[in-house]
């Protein structure tokens, strides 16, 4: 038997760390001295990248990560060294915070926190043109951010090194800018994704910010940069302070100062990161199932991708939608992205797979579909069977269009949910929802949960922070951060690819809109080639001005024939709805009630299956309007914007 020495295990041993640093699961790393304070260097992504070590850390691990010149004035970060603190850095100088930047931040800030047990948040350290960094990544994490730190920082790369403004700015960064943005000058003007727009999000969170500037900096103007954002950032709630360095020689024409008392800047990200506080952890409201492999090797070999967004309100609003689009794009920039945004407020799972057809399907087939429904579905009154019935429908029709499409099923939040969940029950719709998830293989995410229990842990507030089922900024960001972290992973399909058997034999898997022409035998109707309201009563898009099958009268009649195993209405619902009887094939004669308590204030979209569980085959639904009407309404109208039909 061969005798191994010691040599020769510790050669092996370097052989296997050198392949584990090459796969980026162990980086190799090298110690050295910086100021009394063990420095450990490693290639992270193939980039420099180091970490120095406090002595004796405080517990949580708080951390300073600076952007771009970091051995510049690192008086602070000595002091910080000394009290506890890490101090970080990863080399993407030159790429002026642009979206490949921001990945290589994501990924080296989950290696830190993740497998180093750095604190959750961080304070950011950014010097001159590290402002685009530092500001760009805060932006898209504001909820990991502790505070932020900002020397003379570029906020506007119009001003530098663009040099549209008072300063000479630099030709030949300019112009890398640009190309690293894939922007022309005209684009560049009106470009948002700088350090001074968008800042609501990290305004919401109250993250801290302090400026030091020198006022008489003529290479980055404060004028143009650190004013401009300061005052847009207390306008929109956020925290903020400035201090001009005025004492000592003020160098490249002003761009270079000395730090005056650097133990009380140090004592601001002291103050604002320790104690360090551990978040309520977002994997236990995320589930996998089968993943989204496939989408995402569509989007990485063919650099082509169609996503869609199907929702009510919260899907139609700019948020959580907008910023998941863009994290796609960044996350895969080679790919040419098709995106369809169908949200339409008000409308739950019942209308979304009625109109999936037509709203989606009509204008691409997705590769990746994101679905929410459950406050809509919990606010109209779907019951536990018609809201499996439609979201399986949705991913049956999904599926028969394409069997490789990944689907995010999503349960948001509301004050009734949390009413639930302090009560330990599990809402209804939350519940629907990850049944057909896990049934299909559709990953998901319970945000209804996620709030409910940040708030019990004193994360923040329904009423300060969150607001409104309608989130505000921050409600946007809680969404889109989980919904990111649910993009971040990338796992092996655990999925065949086949389609199950139905939940339930009627789901609405063969949904779709008849139009209004298709009504026969009218009495007192009439179809209105571009209804629009005679009061002003606010409407919604794409039901006004629309072809609509309209009576007002009592006794007014109409039949319509169709094929399938369900037919249903949907109306448009204004202060003047009346009542309606209805028959199918004769059989038992119905009513049904078509004002809402919202008609008062909308003509609202309102979807009603007047029959789901029929045989297959022809049938005739007649509807006569009744003379009877509700006792808040003004009026006996009917109108019909589309015949549902599950064929």
């Amino acid at each position: 038997m061969k005798k191994i020495t010691a040599l020769a295990i510790y050669i092996q041993l370097i052989g296997y760390l050198s392949v584990f640093a090459q796969s980026g699961s162990v980086p190799a790393t090298v110690s050295s001295n910086w100021k009394g304070f063990e420095k450990v260097s490693f290639k992270f992504e193939n980039r420099e990248a180091w970490y120095v070590k406090p002595k004796s850390p405080v517990p949580g691990n708080p951390w300073v990560w600076r952007a771009h010149f970091p051995g510049w004035h690192t008086e602070m970060d000595s002091i910080l060294l000394s009290r506890g603190f890490h101090v970080v850095y990863v080399n993407t100088n030159d790429m002026f915070g642009n979206p490949e930047a921001m990945q290589v931040w994501d990924n080296f800030y989950d290696f830190l926190v993740k497998q180093k047990q750095f604190a959750p948040k961080v304070a950011l350290e950014g010097v001159s043109r590290g402002g685009l960094y530092v500001y760009n990544w805060a932006k898209r994490n504001p909820d990991k951010i502790s505070c932020i730190y900002a020397e003379a920082p570029v906020c506007d790369p119009r001003s530098w090194p663009g040099g549209k403004g008072k300063g000479p700015g630099s030709e030949k960064d300019w112009a890398s800018w640009l190309s690293q943005y894939k922007l022309t000058e005209e684009q560049a003007g009106n470009f948002t994704d700088i350090p001074l727009k968008d800042l609501e999000g990290l305004a919401a969170f109250k993250v801290p910010i302090l400026h030091v500037i020198g006022l008489n900096d003529k290479i980055v103007p404060p004028s143009e940069n650190s004013d401009i954002l300061i005052q847009n950032y207390t306008k929109l709630g956020g925290p903020a302070s400035v201090y001009p360095m005025t004492r000592g020689e003020q160098k490249l024409d002003g761009h270079h100062f000395p730090i005056e008392r650097p133990d009380l800047l140090a004592n601001f990200i002291y103050h604002n990161s320790v104690p360090v506080l551990r978040p309520v952890d977002r994997t236990p409201y995320i589930e996998v199932n089968a993943g989204l492999s496939r989408a995402f090797a569509k989007f990485k070999n063919e650099r082509k991708g169609t996503v869609a967004f199907l929702g009510g309100s919260i899907t139609y609003n700019p948020g959580w939608r907008t910023k998941t689009a863009q994290y796609l794009r960044e996350k895969f920039p080679d790919t040419e992205f098709t995106f369809i945004a169908a949200g339409i407020p008000s409308l739950g799972s019942t209308p979304h797979a009625f109109r999936f057809e037509r709203d989606v399907l009509a204008k691409g087939t997705p590769d990746l579909l994101f679905v929410e429904a459950a406050v809509n579905d919990r606010g109209n009154g779907f019951s536990e069977k018609a809201q499996v019935k439609a979201l399986e429908g949705i991913l049956r029709q999904m599926h028969f269009k394409n069997p490789n499409a990944d689907v995010v099923l999503m349960a948001f939040a509301e004050p009734a949910k949390n009413e639930d969940y302090d009560a330990g029950r599990v809402p209804v719709e939350v519940s629907v929802h990850q049944r057909v998830a896990k049934h299909y293989g559709a990953s998901y995410i319970n945000l209804a949960k996620e709030v409910h229990d940040r708030i019990a842990a004193g994360e923040f507030s329904w009423k300060y922070d969150f607001k409104d089922l309608h989130p505000s900024p921050y409600g946007q960001e809680v969404y889109f951060q989980t919904i990111k972290e649910l993009l971040k992973r990338t796992p092996a399909d655990n999925g065949s690819g086949k389609l199950p058997a139905s939940l339930d034999r009627f789901s609405y898997e063969k949904a779709r809109y008849h139009p209004v022409t298709e009504a026969k035998k009218l009495k007192g109707f009439a179809v209105d080639p571009n209804w629009k309201p005679k009061d002003k009563t606010s409407t919604r898009a794409g039901f006004v001005e629309v072809p609509m099958l309209v009576g007002e009268a009592p006794g007014s009649s109409f039949d319509f024939e169709f094929k399938g195993r369900a037919v249903g209405i949907a109306i448009i619902s204004g202060a003047d709805a009346g009542k309606i009887a209805y028959t199918i094939d004769g059989k038992k004669v119905q009513s049904l009630d078509l004002f809402t308590r919202w008609s008062t204030q909308l003509h609202l979209p309102w979807y009603l299956m007047l029959a789901d569980e029929l045989s297959s085959g022809k049938h005739i639904l007649h509807v006569e309007i009744l003379q009877d009407k509700n006792e808040k309404g003004t009026g006996n109208a009917c109108r019909i914007v589309h015949f549902l039909v599950n064929e």
